[in-house]
């Protein structure tokens, strides 16, 4: 039964790594831009969703429903305004800037919030369960939190391969150029593409935040795992986020059921051997 039990929270872990990945895997995807803010982000949205919770009578929710299209509107003004000045100069002088951009959220979240961990209740859904029997059990926010981290893949998904809008996507992530000379405006592209990756990493930070506690410098360590889901499961590729983040998962419930102190190194591990024996990821990007 440990074995079993193991299995299932290794798998539900999974499913919230891949829900940080997937926004992360659509920016690299579409514009080469690995946002090193976007761990930052979520943790964010966990304090914006906790004023929420604390100063208003809105149920969680309907705080979750107001959070994403508010992170999309954000991430839409950051790309024009911050990101799109930073790519002219090339990847490097981006990757500086979402560097400094961490920097800075982290600070003003100690500012505003001290280093004090604070968690956001669901209420019964906290430690709501289905129990399948006195040894495994299902948390309800770790099933919610799965089947939102799907449903956020084939969004994306289906966006990219059914929408015009989408279409553009993966002609400016493959020649930003030609896609220009048939009317793609890379600009607005761009900042869609970075609307929905602020839209997926403010859900993952509030069922972060749901599940467990958080401070201001947790930032950093979600997107290590997030960019360790990315580059397991292949660059770009957002079913590969889904089995990266499953594989981190886990490794991480497996290890820890022998020895808790491994259980985190372990997930570096793995990270470490698919650069050195498969630096292309297990499922190789094919289109965005």
């Amino acid at each position: 039964m440990d074995f079993f039990n193991a299995l299932i929270q290794g798998l539900l872990i999974g499913g919230l790594y891949a829900l940080f990945a997937s926004g992360l895997s659509l920016m690299f995807g579409v514009m080469r831009i690995v946002n090193l803010a976007h761990g930052d982000l979520a943790i964010v949205a966990a304090y914006l969703a906790l004023i929420f919770v604390v100063s208003t009578p809105m149920p969680v929710w309907l705080i979750v429903i107001v959070m994403v299209p508010l992170f999309a509107l954000i991430g839409y003004v950051v790309q024009r305004g911050l990101f799109a000045r930073s790519m002219k100069a090339g990847p490097l002088a981006t990757i500086l800037v979402t560097f400094g951009l961490s920097i800075v959220l982290q600070n003003l979240l100690l500012q505003f919030f001290s280093a004090d961990t604070q968690t956001i209740s669901a209420g019964a859904l906290t430690t709501a369960a289905w129990h399948i029997n006195s040894q495994i059990s299902f948390s309800y926010l770790s099933l919610i939190t799965f089947g939102l981290a799907i449903a956020a893949i084939v969004f994306i998904q289906l966006f990219i391969s059914r929408t015009k809008l989408g279409r553009m996507m993966r002609a400016s992530s493959d020649d930003p150029q030609i896609a220009a000379v048939v009317g793609g405006d890379s600009r607005h592209i761009y900042g869609v593409a970075t609307a929905i990756a602020f839209g997926t990493v403010a859900l993952a930070g509030l069922m972060f935040a749901m599940r467990s506690s958080f401070d201001p410098t947790q930032g950093p360590t979600n997107l290590l795992f997030a960019f360790e889901a990315v580059v397991i499961g292949g660059l770009g590729s957002l079913w590969g986020t889904l089995l990266g983040g499953t594989i981190l998962g886990l490794t991480q419930t497996f290890v820890a059921f022998w020895d808790p102190s491994f259980s985190v190194l372990a997930c570096h591990v793995i990270f470490l051997a698919v650069l050195a024996f498969r630096p292309q990821g297990l499922i190789p990007r094919r289109a965005v």
